[in-house]
């Protein structure tokens, strides 16, 4: 099984990135996928997550409005488009795969990927 996130980077307040998690080895298409994200010194906390077939998305509040997670189930992938960035905002992204629709308990989530760094500048 991989996971593997890409697309972060380091840009200012008020940017966008779009973040991208290519995935191997399981069943995509039948698992419930999630961002979580996790800033130095912090536990990892919930972002957002996307049901089966994209139709369902549930977000944290923090970022509900600026956020937004989608799939391609043929690419075996989930994409985070980060807008209206914040400082705030910087952490370590990981995309994660499970079989509970919506969970914010990251162990609830069996597969993960190896993160990627978002920096935002004020």
């Amino acid at each position: 099984v991989q996971l593997q996130a890409s697309g972060g980077g380091l840009v200012q307040a008020g940017g966008s990135l779009r973040l991208s998690c290519t995935t191997s080895g399981f069943t995509f298409s039948r698992h419930y996928m999630a961002w979580f994200r996790q800033a130095p010194g912090r536990e990892r906390e919930f972002v957002a997550a996307i049901n089966w077939s994209g139709s369902g998305t549930v977000y944290a509040d923090s970022v509900k409005g600026r956020f937004t997670i989608s799939r391609d189930n043929a690419k075996n992938s989930v994409y985070l488009q980060l807008n209206s960035l914040k400082p705030e905002d910087t952490a370590v992204y990981y995309c994660a795969a499970g079989l509970a629709y919506g969970t914010r308990q990251s162990n609830e989530y069996k597969y993960w990927g190896q993160g990627t760094q978002v920096t935002v500048s004020s």
